[in-house]
């Protein structure tokens, strides 16, 4: 799930999604999450998703009006951001790399945007599971793995890789650029449109475990989605503001593949006096020209990969 196209495309959408997590996943001392399960909540995550069938018991009138709700007071939330700031933490599980609960890299970073098409996707720090010590797991930092960071000028997606000193500059073709750029593939997004996740999602509301919270999770209907994630998790505070998300790996398996990113938010600024200055902002994270001395490689923006007739791989639980 780390690949660069598929984080300019799932994470698009963090600025205004959020998440509660479904496992008791382990994280560094300090660094605990306020966590717990909902009922039938691993049954569900084991569904399949490679078919586009209904992948949860089909709303009642009533649950159909609860979702509704959320997603239009959502949508007018989000449609009124102008600027947005945050910071997040980021635990990365892959039971390939690490033991199972256990993060294969923890990252912090920031992400900023301004309507309708420009962002920022930076992780300032990261550090990477080195294996257990007296039954705690350690983590170290790795200078050539600096972390992901990435930002969109509106025409193009440009990836910098500060281990290798090297830009990758994705062209955007037209439909994608302006206020379309954030509709591809995930669109919890900062123009948020109700009708539009209806049309591309399964969604539903849980019940939530943390007070004072809206818990919504979501299901891709179309196969070039359901290439990048399985499901994603979104918890929304009462305003509507983000607080964390969740986006699980198509292969993920709560017993054999529990292979998912979560995400935390803290000190959002939402059309911030200092953010409406637009020209003198836009420049502290909108770089005019790659670093000196850097390689520069141009390519047009394929979209996310396509997967047709290869399930995800998954075992029920029993």
């Amino acid at each position: 799930m780390s690949s660069f196209r598929q984080t300019v495309g799932t994470l698009t959408g963090l600025l205004l999604a959020s998440s509660i997590p479904l496992l008791h996943a382990q994280v560094p001392a300090g660094n605990q999450i306020n966590q717990a399960v909902p009922a039938g909540a691993n049954q569900v995550a084991n569904q399949a998703a490679a078919t586009p069938q209904l992948p949860f018991p089909a709303l009642t009138p009533q649950q159909q009006q609860e979702i509704d709700q959320h997603l239009l007071q959502w949508q007018a939330r989000s449609q009124g951001t102008k600027t947005l700031e945050t910071k997040y933490v980021r635990w990365h599980f892959d039971q390939q790399k690490a033991a199972a609960g256990v993060p294969a890299h923890r990252a912090e970073g920031q992400i900023k945007y301004s309507s309708p098409d420009k962002g920022l996707f930076r992780d300032d720090s990261i550090v990477f599971y080195t294996g257990m010590k007296e039954q705690k797991p350690q983590f170290a930092g790795d200078k050539n793995r600096p972390g992901d960071y990435w930002v969109c000028n509106g025409r193009e997606v440009v990836q910098y890789d500060r281990g290798k000193q090297k830009c990758t500059v994705l062209t955007l073709p037209a439909e994608m650029q302006g206020t379309q750029i954030f509709n591809s593939p995930l669109p919890f997004v900062f123009n948020l449109d109700a009708a539009q996740i209806k049309q591309r999602f399964w969604v539903r509301s849980l019940p939530s475990p943390k007070p004072n919270t809206i818990l919504i999770e979501a299901w891709p209907r179309k196969q070039n989605d359901r290439a990048q994630y399985k499901l994603v998790q979104v918890a929304l505070n009462p305003n509507y503001d983000i607080e964390a998300l969740i986006i699980y790996a198509p292969n993920f398996n709560v017993r054999t593949a529990q292979n998912y990113d979560q995400y935390e938010f803290s000190k959002p600024k939402r059309n911030s006096i200092t953010a409406g200055l637009r020209q003198n902002w836009l420049g502290n994270f909108i770089p005019q020209q790659p670093p000196k001395g850097w390689e520069v490689v141009r390519e047009n923006f394929a979209g996310p990969p396509q997967v047709a007739g290869q399930p995800p791989a998954q075992q029920p639980i029993r």
